[in-house]
């Protein structure tokens, strides 16, 4: 990169014809080990992919009352990144149907999803290995 310009993401023309985040670009801002998170919503298999989530509940009028690790009837889910530009976020959970060591299944006000912890082996190719958010 020239000093003093705005950085550039940098990208590769796979031969499949994808655009994919360049090698030097995800070693200096990428860190393939870190834990992403992947949610999938039943009726339609709509994904969102999350570096991180937090589960979030509500007063009795709409207003943030807490913030929590773990799912929880009555929590929203909110998907990375905290910000107006959020990824992702659900109604009330009114129904955890399935949690165990490979996904969590839950039910909302207006649909049904599947969480999953994905991990990077070493080669950056995504297993999708999933933990009960502790």
């Amino acid at each position: 990169m020239i000093g003093g310009t705005q950085p550039k993401i940098l990208v590769d023309l796979t031969d499949e014809g994808d655009l994919v985040i360049n090698a030097e670009f995800a070693k200096l801002f990428c860190n393939e080990n870190e834990e992403n998170w992947k949610l999938v919503r039943e009726r339609d298999n709509l994904t969102k992919l999350s570096r991180a989530i937090i589960w979030i509940e509500f007063n009795d009028d709409g207003t943030f009352k807490d913030k929590h690790k773990d799912i929880g009837i009555g929590y929203s889910l909110l998907m990375s990144p905290f910000n107006n530009n959020f990824t992702w976020q659900t109604t009330a959970v009114t129904e955890i149907t399935k949690a165990d060591a490979s996904h969590i299944k839950f039910k909302t006000g207006n649909s049904n999803y599947t969480i999953y912890k994905n991990n990077k082996n070493q080669d950056g190719e995504d297993l999708y290995k999933t933990k009960i958010p502790k």
